[in-house]
């Protein structure tokens, strides 16, 4: 679960990470009160769940309240694109407006998992303020990595990164603090990513997170009850969020062969096989090893709603779920939804031949292949 930068922040300063002073708004009128409260000369920032906001036109200076507010009003309700959002862009519906720091330098700071040491690491580089994909790219020694002694970052690593930074002064001591604040908010709230670009080094001597990203693990969310109360819908894809409250893992994608797969591994195999016939697959949907009738009706329910959508391969290879109990319940939502779209099966498992005796016996047009190529190859076909 994603979180806006101002959500981000709000809960990084719990940890005692500092950040500038601001406030939420989501009307132009607002702003300018913001800006007022704040002096003046404010930055007035988008938010969305995508990064790049600044390249395209979603960061912008005001050196009064009235250029707050008319800068705010041309923000909210444009369709922003970056190279995040894809394309289609999204839609700005609220915005940060915030005080402007005399910024002296900027650092970039993140923690994630690094899945080959087996723990989470913070990364550091002097070059904040950028992609820092692009500054590993270009120069992977300009990127320190800290791995955590469990959870935590001892005060000695955050002195070495802060050393190794080069920051000095009445900000050393601030800036150590915050690095220590931040893994501590990455444990606590069972984030999968806690990053600021940029960590900013002010002329009067402070060290402030100017940005801030907070990814939260959706699986930890039951214990979380006030970071959930943070989601923000209108940042997802409406077709994944009904997904989720059915049970099931669907990612919305650009083709029009729409699959239902059980198992995230075979998921992917479908696809793959899918682009080798010559097509695209209009989704990933991983039922699970264990779906219901119900849930198999709300797959094929939320498959169909993408209009893109012009065939159905269904890929099952029966353990947890048995093949049988999975066409009974292809049987009945392709009755009780009237689906017309061709539907192409490939069923292997546990009672295999007792689930395709069902499709058999149902009256209905299914195309049962022998093997995924020969499936894909019939999906693709009926597709185009």
């Amino acid at each position: 679960m994603k979180l806006h930068e101002y959500q981000a922040k709000r809960v990084l300063r719990t940890y005692g990470v500092p950040t500038p002073k601001g406030f939420p708004v989501r009307d132009a009128a607002d702003a300018r009160e913001a800006a007022e409260k704040l002096g003046g000369k404010v930055v007035v920032k988008a938010q969305i769940h995508a990064g790049g906001r600044g390249k395209g036109g979603g960061v912008k200076l005001a050196g009064s309240p009235a250029e707050a507010e008319r800068l705010a009003a041309a923000m909210l309700g444009m369709t922003l694109v970056t190279h995040q959002t894809g394309p289609q862009g999204r839609l700005v519906k609220r915005l940060l407006v915030e005080e402007q720091l005399p910024i002296s330098r900027e650092i970039y700071l993140g923690i994630t998992l690094d899945r080959s040491a087996r723990r989470p690491v913070l990364m550091a580089s002097a070059q904040g303020g950028v992609e820092i994909e692009e500054v590993a790219a270009r120069d992977p020694s300009a990127i320190l990595r800290e791995p955590l002694s469990g959870p935590l970052l001892h005060a000695y690593q955050a002195r070495r990164l802060a050393f190794w930074l080069g920051i000095s002064g009445d900000a050393f001591r601030p800036a150590v603090a915050a690095m220590r604040a931040l893994a501590k908010a990455y444990d606590e709230t069972d984030a999968s990513l806690a990053e600021i670009n940029p960590f900013v080094l002010t002329e009067d001597g402070r060290a402030v997170a100017l940005d801030a990203k907070l990814d939260i693990d959706d699986n930890s969310l039951f214990r979380h009850a006030d970071l959930a109360r943070l989601r923000d819908l209108d940042e997802e894809e409406p077709l994944e969020t009904d997904a989720i409250n059915h049970g099931l893992n669907y990612i919305k994608l650009d083709g029009n062969v729409g699959c239902m797969v059980n198992g995230a591994g075979l998921a992917m195999a479908t696809m793959d096989i899918i682009q080798h016939a010559g097509g695209m697959p209009a989704n990933f949907l991983d039922v699970g090893g264990g779906a219901s009738k119900d849930q198999v009706k709300n797959g094929f329910r939320i498959i169909l709603s993408d209009p893109s959508v012009r065939s159905i391969l269904i890929n099952i290879f029966g353990g947890i779920l048995k093949v049988d109990v999975l066409a009974e319940g292809i049987v009945a939502a392709a009755k009780e939804l009237a689906i017309s779209v061709p539907m192409v099966l490939r069923l292997e498992g546990t009672n295999v031949e007792e689930g395709r005796q069902i499709l058999a016996d149902s009256g209905l047009d299914f195309i049962v292949a022998s093997d995924m190529k020969e499936a894909a190859r019939q999906a693709v076909a009926r597709a185009a």
